[in-house]
C-alpha cells in the first residue's frame, strides 16, 4: 500500500528514524548461518583518540556502498568495524589532560598510568563510529574490535611470539628515530621529510700536530660538537689526505680526536671535511662502525644536553645549545661564516617537531615473505586501483630494511619477554617469551617496552576473524569471510599497512611453496581514496582551518546528499579537491528524486511493483527508456567492478535527470493528454523505472531510497533485502514487451535529438519561448515522423503548424535525424550569407570527420583487432556523417537558387 507523501523531503528526521530501523532490524549483523557466497570488508580501524573528518567520510561512503551492493547481489555480508588504540596519540593526549589537573605521568607507577589512559579510551573511544552513524554506515556493530580487547591482543602477542621463534624478530643496538617530544622510538614511515631554512655553519678545528693550522668543516650542528670522536675526509681528496692520521682539537669539552680517511664523504660539499658524530647521525654512525669509534651520547631521552656535552651545555635544549655553541665557537675564534640554509628535516608525524637519531637498543622485525609479497601483487592475486600503486608498492619492498617494532610507552600491547630477575638481560637463553608469561611471574621482569601500533594492526584482517584461536575461526566462519574482498584506505599507508598485513598472512596462513595463494591473502583488492584537498590544493586539516566539520555537512546537506556529492567529486587515481557546491547537488538531487516520485503518487495507484506490464506490446517511447534503464544497470555493474564510484554516480544522475525526468516524464505528460487510454501503461512503465532506480541508487544513497521504497509501495521489508536486477536480469524480464536491440528505439532517439535541435535554433534566433509560429520544412514529413511523434514535437519544441515549402531560402535552418528543418527568425529576415557560411563550415567538418573513419576502416589492423563493437561503431558514424553530408549538400544547392 501506498503511503502518503509531503512535498518536502525531510532527510535529517528520516535519516535517524530509517537507521533505527535498520539497527533493531538486525539489517547490518553478520548472518549468523553463512549462506551463498562470503563477502567481507574489515574496517581500517579508526584511532579511539579520533572524530570523524573529511577522509573518514569519503573512505566509509565507499566501503558502505561496496557492503549495501553485495547484500543487493545476494551475497553472505559482512562488514567488520573497529578501533585501534592509538599507541603515541592516545598516551600524549592523556598526558595533557592529567597535567591540567597537575598530575605529572612521571610520577605514577605503570598500572596507574594504564588505568588513566583505560578511563580516556572508555570515555571517547567510541565517539568516532557513533558518528559515523550519521553517515549511513553498515557495519556490524554488534562484532566490533578493538585492538586492545583480550582476543585481540592474544592475536597480536601470538603473532610476536611466533615470529621470534622462527628468528624474525631480535633485541639489538642500531641507531633509531627518537622523537624527543613522545621520548620514544618510531619508525622511518613515521618521520616527514620538509625543506626547512637553518643556518650552515663553517667552523675550524685546530690541527694539533701542525702549530697554527687549522682544518674547516661545515655543519648545521654545531650543538653536537661535544659528540665529535673524529673528522672525516675522502682517501682521495688531495686538499686533505696529508692529514689521514693527524688529530684536531675538539673545542668543546677540549679532547684531540683523529682524522680518518673514508670514502663515504662528498668532497663537494662545504668544506669537504666531515664531523664524525656516530651517537646522532646514521651516516656517521656508519663510519664510525667501519672504523671502531667511540659513541657518544651527548643528549637526554627529551632532546637536552647531558654531562657529556659539557657544563656549559648540560640541560639545555637542541634550540637553546646551538645558540650557545655559536656564541662560544665565536668567542674562540672559531667560527668563520654562518649563512642562511635550506635543507631537508626529519619531522616526527606524531609530534611535529624535529626527530633525533639515536642510538637505543630496541625490538627490530626482519620482514618475512618479501619476494612472495611482491608475487601476489604482480600476479593479480591482488589488485591495486588504482593500478599505478603497484610500483609504489613493490619498489619499496625492494629496499626494505628492518622495522623498529618497540615504543618507549605504557599505552598499548606490552611486548612478550621476561627476563630472570636481577639476572643478565642480554643472555637470550635465559629469556621467558610466551603469551601467558612464566609460571611463577614473581622471579621474572617483563620487557617495558609496548609494541608499535602498526604491529598490531598487520595481523587485523586475521585476528579479527579468531586467528589464530580454531574455536574462534570456527565461530567467525574465518573459512567463509576470509580472505576480505577489499581494502579500502589511503595510499600513505601503503608501506605502514597494507604491505605489512599481506606480509604476516603469507607468513602465518600460506605456509607450503604449492600454497594456493588466493585463499591466504588478506583481501583480493586494494581501493586507495585520494587525498581530499581544498580548492588550492591544499590537504584539509584542523591545524590549516581549511576543513569543514562533517557532522555540519551532513546537517546541512543530509547524509545521502553528502554521500552523493562526495563520490562525485571523488575520480578514481585523483585527489579530491573539495567543492562545498556538489554537496549541495547532492541534495538537490536526492530533492529532485522525492519530487519525480512524488509526481508519479499524484497521478494515482495504477502502478505495476512487479515489473509485470499489460500483454500487449510497448510503444517504442516506453521501449528506449527501459533499454537506457537496462543500459544504466550494465554501466554500474561495470563501474562498481571496477572501484569507479565516480563514474557511478555520474552514470546514474545523467539518466535520471535528463532520460527519465527531463525527456520521458514530459512526453509521459503529452502521451496522457493525448490519449488517455495509455495512462495505465504509461504509469507502469514509470513504476518499473522508479523502482529499479530506488535499488540501483541505494548503496549510494540508502536513507531516501529506503523511505521512498517504503512510500512507493514497490514491495515489503527493507529495500536491503531485495534482490537487484542486473542488466541481463532486467531484459529478460521485460522480454515479449520491446524488441530492445535499438530497432524499435532507434525512431524515439531520432525524435529526441530533432527536439534538442530544435529547441536550441529557436533560442538561438529569438524564439525560444514563441509557442504560437510556424515550422517549416522542405521534403515529406508525413514519411520523416510519425503522427505521435508530430504531436510531440510540437509539445515538446513549441510550434503552430508545419509548412511544406520549395525552398528554405531566408529560414534559419537545422539538420535533424526527421528532416531539414526552419523557422523564420523573430520577425526579421535571417542572414543568408552567415547561414550559409554556417553549413559550409559543418560540410568541411564532416569531410574530414569522414575521410578519418575511412582511413580507419581500410586499416586491416585496425578492423582485425579492434573489438567487434568499435569496428561496428566506426562504420556507423561513417555512415551518418555520409547521410548528413548529403542533406547539407543539398540544402547548399537550393539555398544558392
Amino acid at each position: 500500500m501506498r503511503l502518503h507523501m509531503k512535498e518536502n523531503y525531510q532527510q535529517r528526521q528520516k535519516e535517524r528514524y530509517h537507521y533505527g530501523r535498520w539497527e533493531n532490524g538486525g539489517c547490518f549483523l553478520r548472518p549468523l548461518q553463512p549462506f551463498g557466497k562470503g563477502y567481507s570488508i574489515a574496517m581500517p580501524p579508526p584511532n579511539v583518540t579520533g572524530v570523524l573528518h573529511m577522509g573518514h567520510l569519503l573512505n566509509n561512503t565507499i566501503q558502505d556502498v561496496l557492503i549495501r551492493y553485495a547484500r543487493q547481489m545476494g551475497q553472505c555480508a559482512f562488514w567488520q568495524p573497529g578501533t585501534d588504540h592509538a599507541g603515541i596519540s592516545l598516551q600524549v593526549k592523556v598526558e595533557k589532560e592529567l597535567q591540567k589537573q597537575g598530575i605529572f605521568t612521571k610520577n605514577l607507577s605503570r598500572e596507574e598510568c594504564l588505568r588513566h589512559a583505560c578511563n580516556y579510551r572508555d570515555a571517547y573511544g567510541n565517539i568516532i563510529l557513533d558518528q559515523l552513524r550519521h553517515l549511513g554506515v553498515s557495519c556490524d556493530f554488534s562484532k566490533k574490535v578493538h585492538t586492545l580487547d583480550p582476543a585481540y591482543c592474544r592475536t597480536v602477542l601470538a603473532g610476536f611470539v611466533e615470529l621470534f621463534r622462527r628468528g624474525y624478530i631480535y633485541r639489538g643496538r642500531r641507531m633509531v628515530n627518537w622523537c624527543p617530544v613522545s621520548q620514544t622510538a618510531i619508525s622511518d614511515e613515521e618521520v616527514i621529510m620538509e625543506a626547512r631554512r637553518g643556518k650552515l655553519y663553517r667552523i675550524r678545528y685546530a690541527i694539533a700536530e701542525l702549530s697554527g693550522e687549522y682544518l674547516e668543516v661545515c655543519t648545521t650542528r654545531p650543538e653536537t660538537i661535544p659528540g665529535d670522536v673524529a673528522i672525516a675526509v675522502h682517501p682521495s681528496d688531495l686538499r686533505h689526505r696529508h692529514l689521514i692520521g693527524k688529530h684536531v682539537c675538539r673545542p668543546f669539552p677540549k679532547k684531540e680526536i683523529p682524522i680518518i680517511g673514508d670514502s663515504d664523504v662528498l668532497q663537494d660539499f662545504g668544506t669537504g671535511a666531515l664531523k664524525i658524530t656516530p651517537a646522532h647521525d646514521p651516516v656517521d654512525f656508519a663510519i664510525g662502525q667501519r672504523h671502531s669509534l667511540e659513541c657518544l651520547d651527548i643528549l637526554n631521552g627529551d632532546g637536552t644536553l647531558n654531562a657529556l656535552a659539557g657544563s656549559e651545555l648540560e640541560g639545555l635544549s637542541r634550540e637553546d645549545a646551538r645558540e650557545k655553541s655559536v656564541q662560544m665557537l665565536k668567542n674562540l675564534g672559531l667560527l668563520l661564516e654562518e649563512e642562511d640554509y635550506e635543507h631537508s628535516v626529519g619531522i616526527s608525524e606524531r609530534s611535529g617537531k624535529p626527530i633525533e637519531p639515536r642510538l637505543s637498543d630496541q625490538w627490530f622485525l626482519r620482514y618475512p615473505q618479501v619476494e612472495r609479497a611482491k608475487e601476489v601483487v604482480r600476479k593479480g592475486l591482488i589488485q591495486f586501483f588504482p593500478r599505478h600503486w603497484e610500483k609504489t608498492y613493490l619498489h619499496w619492498l625492494d629496499g626494505i630494511q628492518d622495522w623498529c617494532i618497540s615504543r618507549q610507552l605504557y599505552w598499548g600491547h606490552r611486548i612478550p619477554v621476561w627476563y630472570p630477575k636481577g639476572g643478565d638481560r642480554t643472555d637470550v637463553s635465559a629469556w621467558h617469551v610466551s603469551v601467558d608469561g612464566p609460571p611463577d611471574p614473581e622471579n621474572w621482569e617483563q620487557d617495558e617496552d609496548v609494541l608499535d601500533t602498526w604491529f598490531s594492526s598487520a595481523f587485523w584482517p586475521m585476528g579479527t576473524m579468531g586467528w589464530p584461536d580454531p574455536i574462534a575461526m570456527e565461530t567467525h566462519h574465518f573459512q567463509f569471510y576470509y580472505p576480505t574482498a577489499v581494502l579500502v584506505t589511503g595510499p600513505d599507508i601503503i608501506f605502514f599497512w597494507v604491505a605489512r598485513m599481506i606480509m604476516m598472512a603469507l607468513e602465518f596462513l600460506g605456509r607450503g611453496d604449492g600454497e594456493d595463494l588466493k585463499n591466504v591473502i588478506p583481501f583480493r583488492a586494494v581501493y586507495f581514496t585520494g587525498i581530499i584537498r581544498d580548492s588550492k590544493g591544499r590537504k584539509m586539516s584542523k591545524s590549516l582551518g581549511n576543513s569543514p566539520e562533517p557532522l555540519d555537512l551532513i546537517e546541512k546537506y543530509g547524509a545521502d546528499g553528502v554521500r552523493f556529492g562526495l563520490l562525485s567529486m571523488a575520480p578514481i587515481g585523483q585527489d579530491v579537491l573539495f567543492d562545498e557546491g556538489r554537496l549541495k547537488q547532492g541534495r538537490n538531487f536526492c530533492t529532485k528524486l522525492w519530487h519525480a516520485c512524488r509526481f508519479r503518487m499524484l497521478q494515482g495507484d495504477d502502478f505495476l511493483p512487479k515489473l509485470l506490464l499489460p500483454p500487449q506490446r510497448i510503444s517504442g517511447v516506453d521501449a528506449a527508456i527501459l533499454l537506457a534503464l537496462i543500459q544504466l544497470c550494465e554501466q554500474l555493474e561495470t563501474a562498481l567492478k571496477n572501484y569507479e564510484f565516480h563514474s557511478a554516480v555520474q552514470k546514474v544522475e545523467h539518466f535520471f535527470r535528463s532520460d527519465y525526468c527531463d525527456w520521458f516524464v514530459e512526453i509521459c505528460k503529452i502521451r496522457m493528454k493525448a490519449n488517455p487510454s495509455l495512462r495505465a501503461e504509461i504509469l507502469g512503465v514509470q513504476d518499473i523505472v522508479l523502482r529499479q532506480l530506488l535499488q540501483l541508487l541505494h548503496p549510494f544513497t540508502p536513507f531516501i531510497c529506503e523511505e521512498l521504497w517504503q512510500t512507493m509501495g514497490y514491495g515489503e521489508g527493507f529495500l536491503q533485502d531485495v534482490s537487484l536486477l542486473t542488466g541481463d536480469g532486467l531484459k529478460k524480464q521485460l522480454e515479449g514487451l520491446a524488441d530492445f536491440d535499438g530497432g524499435t528505439t532507434a525512431p524515439v532517439e531520432n525524435l529526441r535529438e530533432t527536439v534538442g535541435l530544435l529547441r536550441a535554433l529557436k533560442a538561438s534566433i529569438g524564439l525560444a519561448n514563441c509557442k504560437d509560429v510556424p515550422m517549416y520544412c522542405d521534403g515529406n514529413w508525413e514519411e520523416a515522423a510519425a503522427e505521435e511523434h508530430l504531436f510531440i514535437l510540437k509539445e515538446m519544441v513549441g510550434f503552430s503548424t508545419v509548412r511544406v515549402v520549395n525552398s528554405l531560402q531566408g529560414l534559419s535552418t537545422v539538420l535533424t535525424p526527421l528532416g531539414t528543418f526552419a523557422f523564420e527568425a523573430n520577425g526579421s529576415d535571417v542572414d543568408g550569407a552567415k547561414e550559409r557560411e554556417k553549413l559550409l563550415r559543418e560540410a568541411e567538418a564532416l569531410r574530414s570527420n569522414i575521410a578519418a573513419n575511412e582511413k580507419k576502416l581500410s586499416d586491416v589492423k585496425f578492423c582485425q583487432r579492434a573489438p567487434a563493437e568499435v569496428v561496428a561503431g566506426a562504420k556507423s558514424l561513417l555512415m551518418k556523417n555520409q547521410k548528413d553530408l548529403e542533406e547539407i549538400e543539398r540544402i547548399l544547392h537550393i539555398s544558392q537558387g
